[in-house]
């Protein structure tokens, strides 16, 4: 027998004879989000906030203007997460709102469902008077020591997938798109970022007040907001580089080309509607390598490479302004429309900027990582499909390079299937134009392939099922220029054939690019592990735990540890507490993790900078160390 326990319009929890539970989708429209778009839905945002950042908070209150999409709706539903709710009122009325608040259901949240008051027209603005809490899962706050100036505090952002709850009520789900302007109360000596358009700022008594306006829709996890002691740099003529003075030359430096990248992701998407392209240098705890907030894109530090030679990064970022932000998945079971896509993007600029080899060689690459990400997550993991089944699954516990690689693997195959670039690249403008503003999903997007290309017979041969619902690695790897690995070839071979004794190092490492030694060195890493004295003198010669580029050092660390090398333990956590990217520290805990005699250190080193780490990074960290939450 089952029972349904049943929060306003919401299943929350089945309770099954047995005496267990099973999480339900939360609403029809998306499994993660309390909120009933479908009902009464936000239309816009307006923020008026203060900083505090000796209680680590956030007060003030959020404008929504919301639209009743049926007569007999009488509440609008949103999401919270660790909010205070101090009061809600109808704003053209006056009127004070009833409301309620679910209790918590795990990291997803709570419902707050508000009362529509009657009226005779359809659209209300509500105001809702709020504070967050310190520990919000969505905002980092960081003590002068852990800045690289020292002196000065810093607060930053990371919404994406459905954190946006923990900063203001909202309905956090993709599918809704809202503009939003923002008004921040904050010290005068600290600067204020957005993923908006800056349109002023007022000097007052002791603080300042910035205002930004966002007039394209976006949906909530775009939102995005940093404040810290922050210089700037104009880069080009649409882009201005953000970072703290210690690394702002070298950020200047790093990601000169942006304008180049802009113009040719304009050259294949169609028009930049964003207006602006700025980039923020967050402080080395952010844990993605980017995020494509709309006119202002946080990356991390760990792209400073002193070469531009992981600048591609950004270009991943712009890509992002059609695919992801522009077009949206309506959900977070269609992550790979917007990460897919923005793959695949990206690796065209990288074509047309450096050359197709280029291309094909990161291509290569991408698909060394998903073989990686699948033989961890395994090959039956029904999380390895391109389409997901989110029903009680947080989308923090999905992240993976699935939808990613095994995304832009699929896109790949179709403009392979229909002719190849001069024929698909048409189709991807269409796509963006069609459905620019708009969240959709697989299976929209699928009619809409199969609705444009029709008069291609090839397409019939598509097996839509084994890519989109079937687990594991791609049904068909495209047929990659694999020129420039030959000569990584060539070296591997003089690397494994090499000891210690043989003579010396048989190489410089001047012999390849740094995408080259990267690759390089991934290939080192999935073969046997190697014998720690000849890992002692190659870390002598080309000293890999002291290099600037973090994706050679990421792959040293781990060759060090698969061949169980002492010596590299304390340089890896060291590495570790000092980056919170997980796309290095997640690896390199299970990597630990497996080593059975440096576990219970690496667990312990874990537990001691998690007060450091971002909300995301600390909590699937948690979940690799199999550690209880």
């Amino acid at each position: 027998m089952w029972r349904i326990l049943i929060l306003s319009n919401c299943f929350l929890l089945i309770l099954a004879g047995d005496g267990g539970t099973r999480m339900a989708r939360f609403s029809p429209i998306d499994p993660s989000s309390f909120s009933r778009p479908d009902l009464a839905v936000v239309t816009n945002i307006k923020l008026s906030l203060k900083v505090h950042f000796d209680q680590k908070i956030f007060s003030g209150n959020c404008d929504l203007t919301v639209k009743k999409l049926h007569e007999n709706v009488n509440e609008v539903v949103l999401d919270v997460k660790d909010l205070d709710i101090e009061s809600i009122y109808e704003t053209e009325t006056n009127t004070k709102c009833k409301y309620t608040l679910s209790q918590p259901v795990g990291e997803f949240g709570s419902e707050l469902a508000i009362e529509i008051p009657p009226k005779e027209v359809n659209n209300y603005i509500f105001t809702i008077n709020y504070k967050t809490r310190p520990h919000a899962s969505g905002l980092q706050w960081l003590e002068p020591e852990q800045t690289a100036g020292k002196k000065h505090p810093y607060v930053f952002s990371q919404f994406q997938a459905i954190h946006a709850r923990s900063f203001l009520p909202c309905q956090d789900t993709p599918y809704v798109k809202t503009k939003y302007e923002a008004l921040i109360n904050a010290p005068t000596d600290l600067s204020v970022v957005m993923s908006a358009i800056r349109d002023a700022t007022k000097p007052m008594i002791g603080y300042n007040l910035h205002h930004f306006k966002q007039d394209v829709p976006i949906q909530s996890y775009l939102i995005a907001i940093a404040i810290g002691a922050l210089e700037s740099r104009k880069i080009g003529p649409r882009s201005t580089v953000w970072a703290e003075k210690e690394f702002i030359e070298m950020a200047a430096n790093e990601f000169a080309n942006t304008e180049k990248q802009l113009k040719t992701a304009e050259d294949i998407c169609g028009p930049y509607v964003w207006g602006i392209y700025d980039l923020l240098v967050l402080p080395p705890s952010f844990p993605f390598g980017g995020m494509e907030n709309p006119c202002l894109t946080f990356v991390t530090p760990t792209l400073l490479a002193g070469d531009r030679s992981l600048a591609n990064v950004v270009a991943h970022e712009i890509a992002h302004s059609w695919t992801g932000n522009l077009v949206t998945n309506a959900n977070f079971e269609h992550f790979w429309l917007n990460e897919g896509f923005t793959v695949f993007i990206e690796r065209k600029i990288l074509g047309r900027l450096e050359s197709p080899q280029v291309q094909d060689f990161d291509a290569y690459g991408g698909t060394v990582e998903l073989k990686e990400a699948i033989k961890v997550m395994g090959s039956n993991n029904p999380l390895t499909n391109l389409v997901v089944n989110l029903t009680g699954v947080h989308p923090d516990d999905a992240f993976s390079r699935v939808p990613y690689e095994k995304g832009q693997t699929f896109l790949r195959y179709l403009e392979n299937t229909v002719g190849g670039p001069a024929v698909f690249e048409p189709f991807l403008r269409k796509y963006f134009d069609t459905y620019k503003y708009r969240s959709l999903t697989t299976d929209e997007f699928k009619a809409f392939f199969i609705e444009y290309f029709s008069s291609t017979p090839e397409i019939k041969n598509i097996e839509w099922n084994k890519w989109l619902h079937t687990p594991g690695m791609p049904p068909v790897i495209p047929d990659y220029d694999k020129t420039l690995l030959k000569t990584i070839d060539e070296m591997k071979q003089r690397w494994l054939n090499w000891d210690e004794k043989s003579g010396p190092v048989p190489f410089s490492g001047d012999e390849i690019t740094s995408i080259q030694k990267i690759q390089l060195l991934q290939d080192i890493f999935e073969s046997e592990p190697q014998p720690i004295k000849k890992l002692e003198v190659l870390e002598e010669k080309f000293k890999f735990t002291e290099v600037q580029n973090a994706e050679i050092k990421f792959r040293w660390l781990r060759i060090g540890i698969k061949a169980k090398w002492e010596k590299i333990v304390d340089p890896a956590l060291n590495w570790v507490n000092e980056v919170g990217r997980m796309k290095y520290c997640r690896p390199l805990y299970r990597d630990f993790y497996n080593w059975e005699e440096m576990r219970a250190k690496a667990i312990q080193n874990f537990q001691d900078n998690r007060k450091n780490m971002m909300h995301v990074s600390a909590y699937t960290i948690a979940h690799d160390l199999r550690l209880k939450e």
